[in-house]
């Protein structure tokens, strides 16, 4: 039997949070378990129930992405963080905090999908 993965998205867009959550609905072994809006609002939904993986935005109000993955790096390092930003100088950032993945907004849909299926096999 195959295991259905938990992501959960972080992105302050609510427009970009559905396209994203319809996207990976449509992916098979993925369902959207949380969303959150910010990096803190992230963390409180971690505390509560643990994702596989989460798609993380970089640009948010009250705790940014940089930091929240900071955070979920050091008490959940099973958990795979993929970073969707539209500022590519993040990734100097974002790799030393433990960024499993890291794309561009506007890059191709299935390389959000390819990405997360990847991380999700362990590669």
């Amino acid at each position: 039997m195959d295991e259905i993965s938990k992501l959960m998205i972080v992105e302050d867009s609510p427009r970009a949070r559905w396209a994203l959550k319809a996207l990976i609905s449509q992916q098979a072994g993925i369902i959207v378990t949380a969303e959150a809006s910010n990096g803190e609002e992230a963390i409180r939904n971690i505390e509560k129930q643990v994702p596989d993986i989460v798609l993380m935005d970089v640009q948010m109000p009250v705790m940014n992405g940089l930091e929240a993955t900071r955070i979920i790096k050091q008490k959940w390092p099973q958990i795979k963080v993929v970073v969707l930003t539209m500022y590519p100088d993040y990734q100097t950032d974002m790799v030393p905090a433990g960024v499993d993945a890291f794309l561009l907004k506007g890059c191709p849909a299935e390389e959000i999908t390819g990405s997360i299926h990847r991380l999700l096999r362990g590669n």
